[in-house]
């Protein structure tokens, strides 16, 4: 089978000649070690010789000085040259205090247009290896925006006190990604496979939110962007960190294809239970431990796990990393432990 054949027949839960599997992100300070220990000089070169089977194609989008979609919307001060991670969704907000909806427009709303490079996007998707599965890195992360524009704290109160205020925020952060998206799936329209999207719903052992609120105020967000991208017949992978449990069918009724990391030492989150929960139904990625197991465990360690999971999902789950970003603390040795684990 081809990486991408692998993919595409686990997502419809059919026979694999072995589990389909996705490296994640690695953060910049994690790649020199990658390299080196793999011998290898590129991103391209590491996923063959892992035999990994996504290829992931991260949105260009030249929103200085952060160059990442992820960062498209800033409603806290930004520091001159400013990078993704001194973000914090405890910062105040530009619509904190302010509970009128009339107020939505007094933010300097980005045009997506000014920022996305299409024809770097076009040659992106069309350069990477056809045998891949190929997915849009879009995040479009509309509740996690919607916290970041009160700060998160005045947010889920504002959610609860002043529910029009938060409604009018989070669907004008909606109708921005839809712009956005839409722009970027006409670039690459027949050359994409799928793509993430996500927002993070839960804490290590909880919802942030009751799902009944995120079902009246954040899903219909949610939905909008999956059908958005079904209608380029694009498969979606769904990311939300944290104890998800109660949510997860909803995202399966809303469209989701696969549901992404499986936090594995979150609570209700163990493959275990998943794979008891979701026997027949539902796809995931994920679900090899990033808190714990493949920081502080062996090689050993982690190739035993491995095969205790590949027996409680024979398909239907894409083996990951249970969190998409690669750290440095993660050895490399490790990784190579689970490539070779799944294929053994």
């Amino acid at each position: 089978m081809t990486p991408k054949e692998r993919v595409l027949a686990t997502i419809n839960r059919q026979v694999v000649d072995y589990p389909a599997s996705w490296l994640g992100l690695p953060v910049p300070p994690a790649i020199p070690n990658l390299y080196k220990y793999f011998n290898v000089d590129s991103i391209e070169n590491l996923k063959r010789n892992i035999k990994d089977d996504v290829w992931p194609i991260e949105v260009p989008y030249n929103n200085a000085p952060f160059y990442d979609v992820g960062c498209a919307l800033q409603f806290a001060p930004v520091q001159e040259h400013g990078t993704q991670d001194e973000r914090t969704l405890t910062d105040p907000g530009f619509f904190m205090g302010k509970t009128d909806p009339a107020e939505i427009d007094n933010f300097d709303w980005p045009n997506p247009a000014d920022f996305l490079d299409v024809e770097k996007a076009a040659k992106m998707v069309e350069e990477a290896p056809d045998e891949y599965f190929k997915m849009g890195i879009m995040w479009s992360a509309h509740f996690q925006d919607t916290c970041a524009a009160f700060g998160m704290e005045e947010a889920l109160t504002t959610m609860m006190m002043y529910p029009d205020m938060f409604q009018a925020v989070i669907d004008k952060i909606t109708d921005f990604y839809l712009d956005l998206n839409g722009r970027f799936y006409e670039a690459t329209k027949g050359k994409l496979d799928g793509v993430l999207i996500g927002n993070d719903f839960g804490s290590q052992t909880a919802l942030m939110v009751d799902p009944d609120m995120l079902r009246t105020y954040v899903f219909p967000g949610t939905q909008k962007l999956i059908d958005q991208a079904k209608s380029y017949g694009l498969k979606v992978l769904h990311h939300s960190c944290g104890s998800i449990f109660p949510i997860i069918q909803d995202l399966y009724d809303m469209g989701v294809d696969i549901v992404h990391p499986i936090q594995a030492l979150a609570a209700d989150m163990s493959a275990e239970h998943l794979s008891e929960e979701f026997s027949t139904n539902g796809v995931f990625c994920g679900g090899v431990d990033a808190q714990e197991l493949l920081v502080n465990g062996g090689p050993a360690d982690i190739k035993k796990r491995v095969k205790e999971i590949k027996k409680l999902f024979p398909t239907g789950l894409i083996f990951s990393p249970s969190h998409e970003a690669i750290l440095p603390d993660i050895a490399p040795e490790n990784i190579e432990a689970l490539f070779e684990a799944v294929k053994e």
